[in-house]
């Protein structure tokens, strides 16, 4: 083999190699089978599964940054008590230990505004959702389970109202 053949060959196997390992790494429900849910994803960041409907495809995570998207099955629309929420069909973020931040695709309806939620952070037994101006604090157990688009946690449940407590509303007192 010529030594130009041979430089350009040694150049292709140097790109690829190079491609491989500078791609950031990330978990993958749809791609690889062994992969954690989101779900279990959540849970080893500190939170529960509830922060999430259960209508998740698939996500994307970038361990290195904590970017993530999660990818839902279409826009999902529930009502817990007097809170309506609304998820994209995407959501996107980045979660670290005990913080969601940076939040995209999941908004609540306060008095007739849709807010957009931007950050949760965790705080002992207590979740603060941010919609940026105000935050409200509720206890990590009213997300223990996974709502259900359309129907929020109460769908299979005639005269059986799950109550969501909610803790220093600061956006319902101004």
């Amino acid at each position: 083999m010529s030594l130009p053949k041979l430089l350009h060959l040694h150049s292709i196997l140097i790109f690829t190699v190079l491609l491989i390992f500078s791609t950031p790494p990330s978990h993958s429900s749809a791609i690889d089978g062994d992969s954690l849910t989101a779900y279990e994803v959540l849970e080893e960041y500190d939170f529960p599964i509830g922060l999430l409907p259960s209508s998740v495809l698939s996500y994307e995570l970038d361990n290195s940054t904590g970017e993530f998207t999660v990818y839902l099955n279409g826009t999902c629309t529930f009502s817990i008590d007097s809170y309506e929420l609304k998820y994209s069909s995407t959501v996107t973020g980045i979660i670290t230990t005990d913080k969601l931040s940076s939040l995209s695709g999941i908004k609540v309806k306060v008095w007739f505004f849709w807010l957009s939620i931007v950050k949760v952070v965790r705080d002992g037994d207590e979740l603060e959702f941010s919609v940026g101006i105000a935050s409200a604090d509720f206890p990590v157990s009213n997300f223990d389970e996974c709502p259900t688009c359309g129907c929020g946690f109460d769908c299979d449940s005639v005269g059986k109202t799950r109550k969501f407590r909610v803790k220093h509303p600061s956006w319902a007192s101004s």
